[in-house]
């Protein structure tokens, strides 16, 4: 069953300057894609090998001023409709809403449509405008082309706190915004949605302080490293062991998505979630 899907993030930044950055064709470059093109109010376009099916620009605008942005995307022979708006929280202070539409978590789930990738796509898209926006290193974009799954992010945090906030179950329920159950030892259950949710992982390897991997079956397994850097701790994160003719892009950008979250929970004194709560 097909629905709409829905983001809500904060920008530390003026609206004017969010704007600029979903609509400027070199600003796009930076945060979205490899290539873009933009001549509002009739032409935005994106693609290349961080766009799902980037082989060419797809997008038709549909509106387009000062608050809102709405445009055609086919995707896998459909025709969805991806909204972006802004609004003014404060004097720098933006809240950036993302829908699109044709969104089914059975295809999200299975893998059986690209269209299956857009949630954890934009929640990565939206992750990496937020710290274009302010000032921090980028993560990795996606790389539909590749079946190379890695990122490394520098933490301004000793590597036993970082350590920490990847195996206790309450801090890595924080800021990854969404409950995980976690049994710190090799062969415990690492479940997304808790527990009681029933669809657990399994962690496959663990040094203390060094190393987490935890197998999740046909996606492969998911690999976080950390190394002291100078006072601050260089995690690098590695997905393995699946069919590389289907990557498990959803399930990859989500974690880089959320690479994102735990550098700002560690970087940040006044860390708050970007991610707004959507009814």
């Amino acid at each position: 069953m097909t629905e709409s899907m829905t983001l809500r993030a904060r920008v530390s930044a003026p609206l004017k300057s969010v704007r600029h950055a979903l609509t400027d064709a070199a600003e796009l470059r930076v945060w979205l894609a490899e290539f873009a093109e933009v001549d509002l109010p009739g032409r935005f376009e994106f693609w290349g090998r961080h766009t799902p099916e980037g082989d060419s620009p797809r997008q038709r605008v549909l509106h387009a001023d000062d608050s809102a942005l709405r445009f055609v995307w086919p995707l896998d022979g459909v025709d969805t409709t991806v909204e972006i708006s802004v609004a003014d929280e404060g004097p720098d202070s933006t809240i950036v809403s993302l829908t699109q539409s044709h969104y089914d978590r059975e295809e999200q789930m299975s893998g059986s449509s690209i269209r299956g990738v857009m949630q954890t796509f934009w929640c990565l898209s939206l992750a990496n405008l937020v710290d274009h926006l302010e000032g921090r290193a980028l993560n990795v974009k996606a790389d539909f082309t590749s079946a190379v799954m890695r990122d490394e992010a520098l933490i301004d945090a000793p590597r036993e706190q970082v350590y920490q906030s990847l195996i206790d179950s309450e801090k890595v329920s924080a800021w990854f915004g969404f409950p995980i159950g976690i049994e710190p030892w090799v062969g415990g259950r690492y479940s997304m949605g808790g527990f009681e949710s029933g669809h657990a992982a399994k962690v496959v390897d663990l040094e203390p302080g060094s190393r987490v991997a935890v197998d999740w079956g046909g996606p492969g397994v998911t690999t976080w490293e950390l190394a002291d850097s100078d006072g601050k701790t260089r995690l690098t994160m590695v997905q393995s062991g699946f069919d590389e003719q289907n990557p498990p892009y959803d399930g990859w950008l989500g974690n880089v998505s959320g690479l994102a979250e735990l550098r700002r929970y560690h970087d940040l004194a006044d860390w708050q979630p970007i991610w707004v709560q959507t009814a």
